[in-house]
């Protein structure tokens, strides 16, 4: 298995071991662009893995700080009293540069993804 994902197109691409493309996904990368600066919060390019699958056993919607559920999970109702915090809520929008860190997908995607992905999969970011 290895994950692409093209910037331009704002989409990832889920390939087996012969490279043919098993799933598309859309994505949005960062609204504030490409960059490797540690700390940027920009989306960045070349070749990465998932080191580690976070999140197992957790209900879809919950919420994250620094890779932590916090116990939460995201209603609209979160979401209007704190905008700031990034994430995947339904009113999300996929197809254009827009998220607060790397790469964002809905919900029901990352789920699908997570499950069919063990660690260490390769990841490749490119514009």
């Amino acid at each position: 298995m290895k994950i692409e994902i093209d910037v331009g197109e704002q989409q990832l691409v889920l390939r087996n071991e012969k490279n043919v493309s098993l799933k598309t996904y859309p994505v949005s990368t960062s609204k504030n662009g490409l960059g490797e600066k540690n700390g940027s919060f920009c989306t960045p390019r070349g070749r990465h893995i998932v080191r580690a699958k976070i999140g197992a056993g957790q209900p879809q919607n919950t919420v994250f700080v620094r890779r932590r559920p916090t116990g939460e999970r995201w209603t609209p109702e979160l979401h209007a009293r704190y905008p700031g915090r990034d994430g995947s809520p339904e009113v999300a929008q996929m197809g254009k540069p827009g998220s607060i860190g790397c790469i964002r997908m809905r919900n029901p995607d990352i789920v699908e993804l997570f499950e069919r992905v063990p660690p260490y999969t390769p990841v490749e970011i490119r514009d």
